[in-house]
């Protein structure tokens, strides 16, 4: 029965596997839903902050903030790649990768340099495997995100842009649709369109009294709008990388109960075939007396 030995020794690694696998399948349940509120929550001030902003815009039209400002003398573009720390979510961060390879070989065809930043250690370690310049990164994020641990890795790219020397400085990560789906996005982050900067025509004109002046509450209220669409995407990420994972794991336990069923009627068999071959072998016997 030697056979039957490692056949209970694989049901055994699998039914292990599957404790594993169910237990990560509950945590991530639990943490999916803090997660999807506390994205949820982050979305009316990231809408009602770009309502002010554009409000701003269009009550002071003399002054252009430089984030609005189209550069193209550089050359050079800025990429912050949102991903996960850890992995087992399914194909989440390969979906996102594979965005970022193809702008990156889209960039590198229209001659343009590129800097990227990485938030979260899968795009880190994707961009170094390439060879993709990283002028900075923050990882172990946790379960919750900070702005304060992530506003010093993106100033990097916002300060370049504001110097003039990035054209452009482009977002992705992984927006959070349902607890199914979860959709790859690259979008520009700076110069910030005019559509995202539309004011809501229902509302009213308002106008406003600035302290000490126009340009700095105008440049203050900017930044905070553009840290605020990267926290919104960081907290997208991670709502979608707790539903991923749980869906992933929910499928992993699946497959494992259908190894084990497949091993058991292995087993029996190969049990019922040693057990007969055996009685064939005493008939025999017995016959030959």
């Amino acid at each position: 029965m030697a056979a039957g030995k490692e056949i209970r020794g694989k049901i055994k690694s699998v039914e292990n596997t599957k404790k594993i696998t169910k237990a990560m399948e509950m945590v991530a349940a639990s943490k999916m839903r803090k997660a999807q509120d506390r994205m949820r929550a982050a979305r009316p001030y990231s809408e009602k902050i770009r309502n002010i902003a554009a409000n701003l815009s269009q009550a002071n039209p003399e002054y252009t903030h430089p984030f609005m400002i189209q550069q193209d003398q550089a050359k050079k573009i800025g990429l912050i790649v949102v991903t996960t720390d850890k992995g087992l979510c399914g194909g989440l961060n390969t979906n996102v990768l594979r965005l970022v390879t193809q702008k990156l070989r889209e960039l590198e065809g229209k001659g343009l340099q590129v800097e990227t930043v990485a938030i979260g250690n899968k795009g880190l370690g994707f961009l170094n495997r390439i060879g993709a310049p990283v002028v900075s990164q923050v990882v172990q994020l946790g379960d919750t995100p900070h702005l304060d641990k992530l506003i010093g890795p993106v100033k990097v790219l916002l300060d370049a842009y504001q110097e003039g020397k990035l054209d452009a400085v482009y977002l992705t990560y992984t927006r959070f649709i349902n607890t199914m789906k979860q959709e790859p996005v690259l979008e520009q982050l700076l110069p910030l369109s005019s559509d995202k900067l539309k004011a809501d025509e229902s509302s009213h004109s308002w106008d406003y009294i600035y302290e000490p002046d126009a340009p700095t509450v105008i440049d203050e209220l900017l930044i905070r709008y553009v840290e605020a669409l990267i926290y919104q995407a960081v907290a997208e990420n991670m709502a979608s990388e707790q539903s991923a994972r749980m869906v992933a794991m929910k499928a992993a336990s699946e497959n494992a109960g259908n190894v084990i069923k497949e091993l058991k009627l292995v087993y029996n068999k190969t049990r019922q075939a040693a057990i007969t071959k055996e009685l064939s072998e005493i008939v025999a016997g017995a016959a030959a007396v």
